[in-house]
């Protein structure tokens, strides 16, 4: 006995360490995965640790950090929560929950997160330097002025200080306060760019544009990549009356970053103030495009038509501008005079009596435009057609969170377009591997009847061109059989299949009918009666997808209806059944049925709660509601079980107020 167990105790140590050491080549190819920025297969990997060790700390934070990267805050605070609790020592693990919280707007839980780390550890600097950040998000400048006091007695020659307290003046209005902590960063390094461009702020604010033009320069010099300290320049030059400088500023900022709106639009009207009316429309064309319903841009348009003879480009840019603002009456004035060049006498008669109820004096009488004059970008006045559009001043500008976080995000865009349903299919697009598999004992049942196996999948795949042969020598076949009365149910059935691989729904759904009908007077039901049910339904389904391009809206609505009928009798008949669940809750949501369509997925969530498709599709459910971090929880679920589209969708509805 002591020499059986002498021997088993080495057999297991054998399979403990071989086990660690397969846990730990996993945690290293995703922590590779992860340096190398492939976040998708990093994930795949810190699934895999987790799932065998889900105690263990270090692969919820890695895969936290991959998420971050895809910009699923969501669901990288989550995983850095669980790591948290796994290991609260950390502090790593408290600064990435805190960016993730600052993306997400929740300063005030990210700022405890930098308490903590703080707490634990006095000397990090970065989480000092956020700690101070997330208070002045808060407005909390009474906290935020002592970090930094503190700060500053730590670390006393670090310009960043001085630069965050002089921020802190600025938004308490202490600009003298303000101006002595930029004082003490020119002390520390006279070329500290973002100084210069905090004091032209103060300088163009104080119209002081002699010295804002100075202090701009400086600023260039040390951050020669900035399109917005061009622009700003060019607004002082333009008060400067340095027209040549100002057009050669926007002519930098626009080849710096090409789609400025600031840029085209302010050189547009400059181009305008010195009658290049073609290259003008051009600048205004570009701000068009970008906002169509820009209506400022759309009248300052409407101007240069009328001038190079466009009238009828002139008269829809002011209608469209009119139909916004009726209450424009400059513009009601410019219209008429457009109406009296095309010979339109009553247009032109209707809109200056328009003016003329309005009392044309007191509104229009007086008017005169101010080209030196400016306007921030969301002030839409279109009576401020004339004015440059300011940049933010620097006081103005976002907050740079410091961050050992390195790597390059999702950038590929996302619509509400939900996932598709799942069929009966014998062809599936591409490899199988990682995707997600739905298993019901119905399909072995109905699977013994068919001639080829038959798998649920929303990835269906075409049918060959050799293949397409095989089908209707099939349909042929089974054809001869029904005419001779040969097990009908079952022969129905399988012509059914053929005919929804050659894309006749309409007879598929017809061999349906009568499958289901021979089914129904049989003393012994089949047991892959369900099936039936699903399979016309998949086939009503495609059948309503070709009627969406131009056909009726009621048409449609009754085929969803047929739809919805035959799931519901399949989940009458085999209530587990998770496609049909899915499906329906994909009829529901296509209808608008949103509330009804989350319920439908929730239910097949229940039943498989790794399902991916339908945490997507409800997630989407969810977002259409306005239930936005419900939205998002959902769509972090789908992108951690495979679904990656899901982070475009996360980024896009993360960044949205």
């Amino acid at each position: 006995m002591l020499r059986k167990c002498l021997l088993i105790i080495p057999l297991v140590m054998s399979i403990t360490a071989r086990a660690q050491f397969n846990t730990d080549h996993v945690m290293l190819m995703g922590r590779n995965a992860l340096f190398y920025e492939d976040y998708v297969l990093s994930i795949q990997r810190f699934n895999l640790v987790i799932n065998a060790k889900p105690n263990l700390a270090e692969p919820y934070f890695y895969r936290g950090m991959a998420k971050f990267y895809l910009e699923d805050y969501l669901g990288a605070e989550q995983d850095l929560s669980k790591a948290v609790d796994r290991n609260p020592y950390m502090d790593r693990y408290y600064e990435l929950r805190g960016l993730c919280r600052v993306n997400m707007e929740r300063y005030a839980e990210a700022e405890q997160d930098y308490r903590k780390v703080t707490s634990q550890n006095p000397m990090n600097v970065g989480a000092w330097h956020n700690m101070a950040l997330c208070q002045i998000e808060q407005k909390a400048y009474e906290r935020a002025d002592s970090s930094l006091r503190q700060m500053i007695r730590q670390w006393p020659k670090r310009e960043e200080n001085y630069l965050l307290r002089s921020q802190v003046a600025f938004a308490q209005s202490d600009t003298t306060e303000a101006m002595k902590q930029l004082d003490m960063v020119m002390t520390l390094n006279p070329y500290n760019g973002q100084a210069w461009t905090m004091r032209a702020g103060v300088s163009l604010s104080r119209a002081n544009y002699r010295q804002a033009d100075d202090e701009l320069s400086k600023a260039i010099l040390q951050l020669p990549r900035q399109a917005g300290l061009y622009i700003n320049r060019a607004l002082a030059r333009v008060h400067l009356d340095n027209l040549r400088g100002a057009m050669t500023d926007y002519d930098q900022a626009l080849e710096l970053e090409p789609g400025n709106y600031l840029g085209h639009f302010n050189r547009g009207l400059l181009r305008a103030q010195v009658a290049e009316d073609n290259r003008a429309i051009e600048d205004f064309n570009f701000v068009l495009e970008q906002e169509p319903t820009n209506t400022i841009a759309l009248y300052n348009r409407a101007l240069l038509l009328d001038r190079t003879g466009d009238y009828k480009g002139a008269l829809r840019d002011i209608s469209s501008v009119l139909k916004d603002y009726p209450e424009f009456w400059v513009g009601y004035q410019t219209r008429a005079r457009i109406r009296r060049k095309v010979g339109d006498i009553y247009g032109a008669e209707r809109d200056e009596f328009t003016v003329m109820k309005a009392n044309i004096e007191k509104h229009t009488g007086t008017y005169k435009p101010k080209h030196r004059a400016t306007r921030k970008k969301e002030d839409v006045d279109p009576s401020k057609f004339d004015r440059l559009v300011v940049e933010d001043t620097p006081t103005e500008n976002q907050q740079n969170y410091v961050s050992e976080i390195r790597g390059r995000v999702q950038e590929r865009s996302a619509t509400l377009m939900p996932r598709e349903a799942f069929v009966l299919s014998y062809y599936i697009k591409g490899s199988t591997v990682g995707a997600y598999q739905t298993y019901t004992s119905l399909l072995d049942d109905l699977n013994r009847h068919l001639p080829s196996v038959a798998r649920l999948t929303n990835m269906p795949a075409g049918v060959t061109a050799e293949n397409l042969d095989i089908h209707f020598g099939n349909i042929r076949v089974l054809t001869t059989r029904i005419q001779r009365q040969q097990n009908l149910t079952q022969s129905y059935m399988q012509r059914a299949m053929e005919y929804h691989h050659v894309r006749d729904f309409q007879a598929a759904i017809a061999d349906l009918d009568s499958a289901l009908y021979h089914a129904s007077k049989a003393v012994a039901k089949p047991t892959y009666m369900p099936m039936l049910y699903f399979m016309r339904a998949q086939s009503q389904w495609a059948q309503a997808q070709v009627m969406s391009e131009g056909t009726k809206t009621e048409s449609i609505a009754m085929q969803y209806a047929l739809v919805k009928r035959d799931l519901e009798h399949a989940l009458d008949l085999a209530p587990d059944l998770v496609c049909a669940h899915y499906n329906l809750g994909l009829v529901l949501l296509s209808e608008g049925n949103y509330a009804q369509g989350a319920l439908a997925f929730t239910r097949a969530l229940e039943i498989d709660a790794r399902f991916p498709d339908a945490y997507y599709n409800r997630g989407l459910c969810y977002l259409n509601m306005g239930q936005r971090d419900r939205g998002i929880a959902d769509l972090s679920q789908a992108g951690e079980l495979g679904i990656y589209q899901a982070y475009s969708l996360i980024k896009q509805y993360s960044k949205e107020k």
